[in-house]
């Protein structure tokens, strides 16, 4: 049998181009390389920061585990002087391969504070959470309500004469639920309410509420608090309810950027109701570039595995292939590669383009707001979605040795799971982004220029322009195919919604009969706006042609699969022809041959730590079975040779005359 190790090394030697490079355009540039590579040095040598028996914990000891873990990276933080939120989402996102117990007070609770507070706030509360004096959580979901934001029960009162907000959750229905770091750890909490003043309903707004006592940890007068129990994934997290009976806080903890109450209970409103949307776009923004983070470290578990696993000689004596070298196993893996760095490119996109309007949502000007949050909402639903089926790809395609713990990608799995729910239910986030594609499409005035295409009116009997399987290597006529079916579903959405109403149905009514029409044209959208931006931002970099050969190539991968795997929607109006198809199928193969030598250094280029991974199967040596044999004689049940049970169950029976 051939050695892993050496199979690896092979692997390494057959790249055709230089791994390094690409790691530093993945980071954004050889500056931001050595900035992770310095951030990993503080954490991967702390012995704290192992993993190693971490599948073997009970949930319990893997949140206890989790806080442990969170106050070291907090103490190696203020050791360091690193304040950079980027700086602590690169170490989430390449170092600690957990959820931390903290992750909302960073994600939502800090930003929140900032993009909503006045300056008189920030100046009180950002630097108790900046410095770690106080952990917050963002409590806006209820037992009874999630994504329907204004279905809210939980009520803030406005009391004028001591000038202060009483919080109640006045049914059960209205018990804050989900929220994550709420459970056990977190001391505030930024909680959405409904205000109320002189029993007149103003809607939904955010208050700052002390949840557990500075001094011991308990929970605040009237507040009931708590962890919801076990759930699947994010078993590190203390996911929490909130119960709260006539809580009292300050006038001056309704967060007063946008929307203001005076001590007289005079109310302002905002200049713009989306003005909440800010900090909304930014988380998910942080959920797309999870759901890359965590296809990158599937497929490099996977496309590791699959190197040095061997399986089913072709003539007797002969030495078992790789089962990498099967097309179908590279039909399983090499989408979900492309796929990775298609989320890489869009996240990135995401962000900068947040960033860039942040100042301009900040002071009001809030023209992009809503093409930003359109298109976060889709963005964040296609990622979820296609990460976790992409990741449970990749697990299955690990065989038997998927399904243990030990290789990372069951853990994995689960934890990702909860992303196509939480921060917005996919369904529903498909809904809004349709809403909106439908309300360009109606009105070109307001139409964005990254959605121009919407416009574009195609011509009767539109035909694809491929003549042969080397076509389906230019990515124009690629992006063409996605830009057609998209404009075709919207104007089908479009047509079908006005037929409902036209039957006398309400607008209501006829949206909900609408609704698989509005998700089709969202992820027809999608899939359209990720693959543009994805053959843009390759078309762009300055790299060796070599490099950029093989991202093109990932780009081809993507966007044929994608194609395949629609196949009726591109069919369905002829603008693909039978025998076009054919040719997607044939250029799959060839592609999966051109990238064959340049599979493991594809994935060595997203440089992830063997901590990060936490993975038997994936580790950049490649020796698998030794670590496997070796994991499994750590677990708790191999401590003894004989197991107490066999005393207290089996010995009787085995000794038993019967």
């Amino acid at each position: 049998m051939a050695s892993p190790s050496s199979d690896l090394d092979r692997e390494r030697r057959k790249c055709t181009f230089n791994v390094a490079e690409l790691t530093d355009i993945i980071n954004g540039g050889r500056e931001k390389t050595e900035r992770r590579q310095y951030l990993e040095s503080l954490v991967l040598n702390e012995p704290i920061f192992n993993y190693d028996d971490y599948y073997f914990l009970s949930r319990e000891e893997k949140y206890s585990d989790a806080v442990k873990k969170t106050v070291r990276l907090v103490q190696v933080l203020k050791q360091h002087n690193i304040e950079d939120p980027e700086d602590y989402q690169t170490l989430l996102k390449y170092v600690l391969n957990l959820n931390l117990p903290i992750a909302l007070h960073n994600s939502m609770f800090r930003p929140t504070i900032r993009d909503q507070g006045t300056d008189e706030q920030r100046k009180k509360w950002l630097p108790l959470a900046n410095d770690y004096k106080i952990i917050g959580t963002y409590a806006q979901t209820e037992l009874g309500h999630g994504t329907f934001i204004r279905g809210l029960e939980t009520t803030s009162t406005y009391d004028p004469k001591r000038e202060e907000f009483v919080l109640n959750t006045p049914t059960l229905t209205a018990t804050k639920w989900w929220p994550g770091c709420l459970g056990k750890t977190s001391t505030h909490a930024v909680v959405m309410a409904q205000l109320y003043i002189k029993n007149q309903c103003y809607g939904i707004h955010s208050f700052i509420i002390q949840l557990r006592s500075l001094k011991d940890h308990s929970p605040m007068p009237g507040v009931t608090v708590g962890d919801i129990g076990n759930k699947v994934g994010l078993e590190t997290n203390d996911n929490g309810f909130l119960a709260m009976d006539n809580v009292r806080i300050p006038r001056e903890n309704m967060l007063m950027r946008h929307a203001q109450v005076y001590p007289d209970g005079t109310y302002r409103k905002p200049a713009n109701s989306k003005l909440v949307y800010g900090t909304m776009v930014l988380l998910r923004a942080t959920v797309v570039s999870e759901s890359a983070t965590n296809l990158s470290k599937a497929a490099t578990i996977a496309i590791r595995y699959s190197c040095v696993r061997r399986q089913t000689e072709a003539k007797p004596g002969e030495l078992e292939p790789q089962i990498i070298d099967y097309v179908t196993q590279q039909h399983k893996l090499v989408p979900q590669l492309a796929t990775a760095y298609a989320f890489a490119w869009i996240a990135r996109y995401m962000m900068s383009t947040y960033h860039a309007l942040h100042a301009d949502i900040e002071s009001g000007h809030l023209g992009a707001l809503q093409e930003l949050h359109g298109i976060s909402s889709g963005l964040k639903a296609f990622t979820a979605e296609m990460s976790v089926s992409g990741i449970e790809v990749c697990r299955r395609a690990c065989g038997g040795h998927g399904f243990s713990a030990a290789s990372g990608l069951v853990s994995m799995y689960k934890d990702r799971l909860p992303s196509c729910t939480y921060e917005g239910e996919n369904t529903v986030l498909y809904l809004q982004t349709a809403r909106f594609l439908l309300k360009c499409f109606r009105q070109p005035s307001i139409t964005p220029s990254s959605m121009s295409y919407i416009q574009v009116k195609p011509l009767p009997g539109a035909r694809w322009g491929v003549k042969s399987p080397e076509d389906l290597m230019k990515p124009i006529l690629l992006v063409e195919a996605f830009e057609h079916r998209a404009q075709r579903t919207i104007k089908s959405a479009a047509q079908f919604l006005e037929s409902q109403i036209s039957q006398g149905l309400d607008t209501s009514e006829a949206m909900n009969r609408s609704g698989i029409e509005f998700v089709r044209c969202a992820k027809a959208h999608c899939y359209y706006f990720v693959t543009r931006n994805f053959f843009q931002s390759t078309a762009l970099l300055k790299c060796s042609k070599e490099i950029k050969e093989s991202l093109l190539t990932l780009g081809v991968v993507f966007a044929l699969n994608g194609i395949a795997d629609n196949s009726g929607e591109f069919l369905e109006d002829c603008f693909i022809t039978g025998t076009q198809m054919e040719f997607v199928r044939e250029r799959i193969l060839y592609c999966y041959k051109q990238l064959r030598p340049n599979l493991v250094g594809l994935v060595d280029a997203f440089a992830f730590a063997d901590q990060s991974l936490n993975s038997a199967l994936g580790a950049y040596d490649g020796d698998v079975y030794n670590r496997l044999y070796n994991w499994a004689k750590r677990a708790p049940l191999n401590k003894t040779d004989v197991h107490s049970s066999y005393h207290k169950y089996l010995k009787p029976i085995l000794k038993s005359k019967i």
